[in-house]
């Protein structure tokens, strides 16, 4: 059989039963379904089919099997049957596993992978996904605003579009070309980390595309990523109040830029940081007070507009509320909570926000405007109910008369 341990010691002997697709192998963190039996030397089986399949781990597999299955499965593509000879230091050592396997066990696998590795979703709503290649060290991650060395290579439909090495602030990928997805995805990273990363749209260059590179509107992007080294941005309790304060006005500014560009995403990340800084600051002298509320009032009106933007009118909502909070006749909040409201079809809400809006200037036409919307849409909505439930009656009565 073929030696297949990276050390070369004969430690794992692989022999192909039938050859699978030409699907590339699983990488470490792909989640694979492996049928298998296993046999001792003695020719006694200790697991086999017909069993459910057993959930694996993939490669390099993260330790979560024998290391024997980290090194096989890794090597396996969809479909194919192998057999796995394992030497015991492969497999469960002097230990052994009782009450089946003994100590310093020689095994003996016949293994059948049985489809498409399941991979990792960073955010679990299919925009980023993972695979990676080479694990990195350590527990630490890197933070938002913390300045990463990377270097990256980017594909769109098979073709590179982009190859560099590049120092940049995470939050702030967009300044160098990055997509969001990238900033995202580095906060997942470890040190050394090398991946591959697929960006859906929203995670990728959006709506805009990228005429730098001949990109289209809405193109999915892949992305292999190596992070080199990071330093970590301080954390709130490392900063005292006059540095939140000054670190408040240059990331407002960061927003806006992000914002009057289209790049909402990125936007939503500097004002963010205002609100993780200061909303749970206390002790503030009465000009500290006054300084802080302002920033988090702009904060939380522009990312309520942000939100807007991005059809996230939940988020719209409740950020609404907390600007409603610190000034409850804030003209822009009652308006753009009206909106949001608006599009959820809570019109009667939404009218109350509109309302709300006149009395506190009277002379705000759009607001007028949006009653009148509101309003219409309630009666569409009343007639479309009346329509439903009188066709409803009308099919129940017919299957009685019947």
């Amino acid at each position: 059989g073929e030696d297949i341990t990276p050390a070369r010691d004969r430690g794992v002997l692989k022999i192909i039963k039938r050859p699978g697709s030409k699907d590339e192998s699983p990488m470490i963190g792909d989640k694979v379904y492996v049928h298998y039996k296993g046999k001792l030397a003695n020719g006694c089986f200790f697991s086999g089919l017909p069993v459910a399949p057993s959930c694996l781990t993939s490669a390099s597999l993260l330790g979560q099997v024998i290391k024997a299955w980290d090194i096989g499965v890794a090597t396996m593509k969809k479909g194919e049957i192998c057999y796995l000879l394992c030497k015991p230091e492969y497999a469960y050592g002097s230990a052994g596993s009782a009450p089946k396997i003994p100590s310093n066990p020689t095994l003996f696998f016949e293994a059948s992978n049985a489809g498409e590795p399941a991979r990792e979703d960073l955010f679990e709503d299919g925009g980023i996904i993972r695979r990676i290649k080479r694990k990195g060290e350590g527990y630490s991650n890197p933070n938002e605003g913390a300045t990463v060395e990377i270097h990256l290579e980017g594909f769109c439909g098979g073709t590179r579009f982009d190859c560099k090495d590049v120092k940049f602030v995470v939050g702030e990928g967009e300044d160098h070309d990055i997509p969001i997805g990238i900033d995202k995805a580095l906060e997942k990273m470890q040190r050394g980390e090398h991946c591959v990363l697929y960006l859906g749209p929203r995670y990728g260059f959006g709506e805009a595309g990228k005429p730098k590179y001949g990109i289209q509107a809405n193109a999915e992007l892949v992305y292999e990523v190596t992070l080199k080294s990071f330093e970590k941005a301080k954390e709130s309790w490392e900063m005292d109040t006059k540095e939140k304060l000054e670190q408040a006005a240059v990331v407002k500014e960061k927003g806006t830029m992000y914002f009057k560009e289209g790049k909402y995403l990125q936007a939503v990340i500097q004002y963010g940081k205002i609100v993780s800084w200061l909303e749970m600051e206390y002790g503030l002298s009465e000009k500290e007070s006054k300084a802080s509320d302002s920033f988090l009032l702009a904060a939380f009106l522009n990312l309520a507009m942000c939100y807007l933007k991005l059809r996230e009118y939940a988020k719209a909502v409740e950020c609404c509320d907390k600007a409603l909070g610190l000034d409850q006749d804030n003209e822009k909040g009652l308006y753009r909570r009206g909106e949001a409201r608006l599009l959820m079809n809570e019109f009667e809400l939404a009218k109350c926000d509109f309302q709300k809006v006149l009395e506190v200037n009277p002379q705000n036409k759009a607001a007028k405007s949006q009653i009148s919307v509101c309003q219409k849409k309630t009666k569409e909505h009343n007639e479309r109910d009346r329509r439903i439930y009188a066709n409803m009656f009308a099919k129940f009565a017919e299957r009685d008369a019947k």
